[in-house]
């Protein structure tokens, strides 16, 4: 771990982090909020996925989490959507597929499969290097994220039960299967065979079986991609099929935007905070 930012705020320390992934390949960067609590012991962490073309910049620039963490004594983990480099592999007339686009899940086919590990990367790799190295409390950990951030929060909990105390999502896509957006990802970097993809879909997880845990998710009415990419409803049967805990929130004319997220961060904060004895 290498720092190569630190700034002072809401009385914490936003710092950021390169390091050499063993998972993706490539030097990999990340954010840490270490809230002024740090400064007495280790604290409790939520990890924070951020969407589509993104990097780990766009959450700590624009949601205000910072001050809601300073005043809850919550550690922000934010790595990147993917791994980055002139040696990985790239489909750059796309915004929805390789760099800024690693979908959480570990590619299985060439010539992504090298790299694009950010399942593994995001459940085991990242948290032992932070948890080993910063004041973080070891196995005391939340989860949530935006969009595809929020797709992968939701497969990262539903696939690991134990790894998180609590999850959240803000308008994930949580039917990769059968929106374009992972048909076009799930096929390049898991094969052709969709029996491979439910591996990493919220939906089908939990048609499958998926020990349950409460699923915190907030979807604005006005959201540009609702109808074709993000398909909350289908997660809503799927859990009312199952009694599975959903508590899916549409919040009246919000779009799928920052301005969102920042109108709820808080609460989504308060709520991970409750989960983590804080």
């Amino acid at each position: 771990m290498e720092r190569i930012e630190r700034v002072k705020e809401s009385g914490g320390w936003l710092e950021r982090y390169r390091h050499d992934s063993t998972s993706c390949n490539c030097p990999m960067t990340f954010s840490v909020y270490l809230p002024p609590q740090a400064e007495q012991g280790p604290v409790p962490s939520l990890y924070w996925l951020s969407g589509l073309t993104c990097t780990d910049d766009n959450f700590r620039v624009k949601a205000g989490a910072q001050r809601y963490a300073a005043e809850l004594g919550l550690a922000l983990v934010i790595p990147d959507t993917s791994p980055r480099g002139e040696e990985v592999p790239d489909a750059p007339e796309r915004y929805d597929q390789g760099q800024g686009a690693g979908f959480y899940v570990d590619a299985t086919r060439a010539p992504w499969s090298r790299h694009y590990r950010m399942y593994h990367y995001v459940t085991r790799e990242l948290p032992a290097l932070v948890e080993g190295a910063l004041p973080l409390v070891p196995g005391l950990r939340s989860i949530s994220g935006h969009s595809m951030g929020g797709h992968g929060a939701l497969v990262c909990a539903l696939r690991e039960p134990g790894l998180y105390r609590s999850v959240s999502a803000f308008a994930p896509i949580c039917h990769p299967v059968r929106c374009g957006w992972g048909e076009g990802c799930f096929s390049a970097y898991l094969g052709e065979d969709r029996r491979d993809w439910e591996a990493y879909d919220a939906t089908c997880l939990v048609r499958a079986g998926a020990e349950p845990i409460e699923l915190l998710i907030d979807q604005g009415t006005a959201d540009e991609f609702l109808a074709e990419q993000l398909l909350p409803e289908a997660l809503e049967q799927a859990c009312a099929e199952r009694g599975f805990p959903l508590r899916l929130r549409r919040q009246p004319d919000y779009d799928h935007s920052y301005h969102f997220i920042a109108s709820f961060i808080g609460e989504h904060l308060a709520y991970h905070a409750r989960a983590l004895g804080r």
